[in-house]
């Protein structure tokens, strides 16, 4: 199980490893290393998923530099955080508080 305090202790800019695939989603959808790093300082995890690998990843739901709500999918070890996927989240498939999917 990951730990915000966990991701929050290596949230700098150095310590993030973002996947080809991210770096792509952060381009089309405007979102900065910054606003993932103010989403883990202000965020909370909202799934887990135990089985991913090769590490274990979580969904963060938090705070974007502007104060749009946003979603993160990350994983980490010892050293760095890695970002899968970023996304501002879809009200069609989010209830209004952005932490339950709609059914």
């Amino acid at each position: 199980m990951i730990l915000i305090e966990d991701l929050r202790r290596l949230n700098i800019a150095e310590r993030y490893a973002v996947t080809e695939h991210a770096r792509i989603r952060l381009f089309e959808r405007g979102i900065t290393l910054n606003d993932i790093i103010s989403c883990v300082a202000n965020g909370e995890i909202i799934e887990q998923y135990e089985d991913d690998k090769p590490l274990p990843s979580c969904l963060v739901l938090g705070m974007e530099l502007k104060g749009k709500y946003i979603h993160i999918v990350v994983s980490h070890d010892d050293e760095f955080i890695y970002l899968i996927t970023a996304y501002y989240p879809d009200e069609q498939q989010w209830c209004d508080d952005f932490k339950t999917r709609r059914k």
